[in-house]
């Protein structure tokens, strides 16, 4: 039975599944069906952090221009471009023993693609969430549904894996930035061109 997580709720991944080591992280949601004149492309994402809450270096971000990780931690399953269709629309699977020792979080953040030359944002969209699931037995672990919290953001960070002690542990965020993928690049110090 998977745990259901509200904004700011803290969970243990590991502690009550201690050989846990392959997740698969699934990012989900619906679009308003409002005429934006344009499709929606969401982009799920992955920034591999260290303690001062940045990347160390260009490889540590995960989206759909660097599909996966030099240490094989993380790797994106691809872009959805269109969000149609029930469950996952995008997913990053994670290996927990290939984790770099300097990274400390890795967090999972959902853009709009576009965003401003298409005038979209999170208030067109409905039903995101992300899950966290047993890659092994397919067993979904926790979830996180955000609710109807944004209204003029065009990126969001849905939550996030990071190291307490030997525990891996789970946040859930649910918080929005406006300024789309280079605000948040800015936020983990990405240089985004």
């Amino acid at each position: 039975m998977p745990i259901s997580l509200s904004k700011g709720q803290k969970v243990s991944l590991t502690k009550n599944n201690p050989g846990l080591s392959k997740v698969v992280v699934g990012l989900g949601w619906d679009v308003n069906q409002f005429d934006t004149g344009g499709d929606f492309d969401l982009d799920a994402a992955a920034f591999l952090l260290t303690d001062t809450g940045k990347i160390s270096k260009s490889e540590d971000f995960v989206f759909y221009g660097n599909l996966s990780h030099p240490s094989g931690a993380v790797t994106h399953q691809g872009d959805n471009l269109t969000g149609v269709g029930d469950g996952d629309d995008e997913q990053i699977k994670i290996d927990l023993s290939k984790v770099p020792a300097n990274i400390e979080k890795i967090a999972f953040t959902v853009t709009i693609y576009e965003s401003e030359e298409r005038r979209q944002n999170f208030g067109q969209v409905n039903n995101a969430f992300i899950r966290i699931y047993n890659e092994a037995t397919g067993e979904e672990m926790l979830r996180y549904d955000l609710g109807e919290d944004f209204s003029i953001e065009t990126a969001a960070v849905f939550g996030e894996l990071y190291k307490h002690g030997s525990e891996w542990k789970f946040n859930a965020i649910g918080s929005g930035y406006q300024g789309g993928l280079a605000a948040l690049c800015a936020n983990y110090g990405v240089d985004a061109e």
